[in-house]
């Protein structure tokens, strides 16, 4: 005579099987949900303020409701095909020249042999990583000011002197620029990683297959770190709607507006300056959506296209 199955455990019993066996883990995971459950999903509540006409002293319950006015206001204004070309472009600017340059940094420092050059240069291209943004901002406007070190030395050069942060042209060049300088180092320790991940005995057959250090960088290097590459492509695709919020309001004066205003700079004016919170909110919310879409949307690309995805 065949025993009864066991019947299978419900839910609830699995959780708390769960929480008895691995009580600690989930313990220190609290902290964490907690974080994201106050700061990012509590605030969610008050994304509704983009559709009402919210006053402080209403509150956000009481406030009339407008629909879709502050969306079309914003379409419809005079500043959004600037803020939104500006936004994407810088962000273009910094995916094709800044994305790449910590992979390139990483595929160099792993061909250094000698350890000692190799943690030499490593320190010194982390350290702008923990500068502060405002002192960054700072000490870019003045070595590029109309008497900073730049110009000096481009009139010792025989040039003349240039107004850097007054003429709109070299704003994105000057920001993508910095934003390189100060995350090149930094972005590449996660891909220094990965290749400390690589099967050495790969190497071995390809240096007796005849290959020389570029092939095995091109043959053996690049496909060991691609699914790194393409799911940090996805995320940095995803922020293409995002500019950093600091270094644009210290760096960008009213001359420069024409190529520096961007989506963050003008919800800073129209929302906080201005005290007008539900044109802010609707424009962050309709910045949220674009860069959610993106996202799906690149991660399809790359699933489909070579294999590795987010999720």
């Amino acid at each position: 005579m065949k025993p009864d199955p066991i019947p299978p455990l419900s839910v609830t019993d699995r959780f708390f099987r769960e929480c008895r066996r691995n009580g600690q883990v989930w313990l220190m995971l609290v902290p964490v949900l907690a974080y994201f459950a106050v700061f990012q999903y509590g605030p969610m509540y008050g994304a509704m303020i983009a559709f009402k006409d919210f006053s402080p002293a209403l509150g956000i319950a009481d406030s009339p409701w407008v629909g879709w006015q502050w969306f079309k206001e914003f379409f419809g204004g005079l500043y959004f095909e600037r803020v939104v070309s500006n936004t994407l472009l810088i962000n273009l600017y910094d995916l094709l020249f800044g994305f790449p340059a910590p992979i390139i940094l990483a595929l160099l420092l792993n061909e250094i042999t000698s350890m000692r050059f190799r943690r030499f240069v490593q320190t010194i291209t982390y350290l702008p990583h923990f500068i502060s943004v405002v002192v960054v901002a700072g000490m870019m406007l003045d070595f590029l000011a109309r008497d900073g070190v730049v110009n000096d030395l481009i009139v010792a050069l025989g040039g003349a002197r240039i107004a850097f942060m007054s003429e709109p042209g070299w704003f994105r060049g000057i920001y993508v620029g910095s934003e390189i300088w100060q995350s090149v180092g930094w972005g590449s320790i996660i891909y220094i990683a990965s290749m400390a991940a690589i099967d050495p005995s790969l190497y071995e057959a390809a240096r007796i297959d005849g290959a020389n250090r570029w092939q095995r960088m091109r043959y053996v290097t690049l496909p060991g770190i691609l699914p790194v590459v393409m799911t940090m492509l996805v995320l940095r695709l995803g922020q293409m709607m995002t500019v950093g919020f600091e270094k644009i309001i210290l760096l960008y004066n009213s001359s420069t507006y024409e190529t520096a205003d961007v989506i963050s700079t003008y919800v800073y004016r129209r929302g906080i300056l201005e005290a007008n919170y539900s044109i802010g909110a609707a424009v962050g919310l309709f910045n949220a959506v674009v860069a959610l879409a993106l996202l799906v949307i690149a991660n399809r690309l790359s699933k489909r296209m070579t294999g590795n995805s987010v999720w």
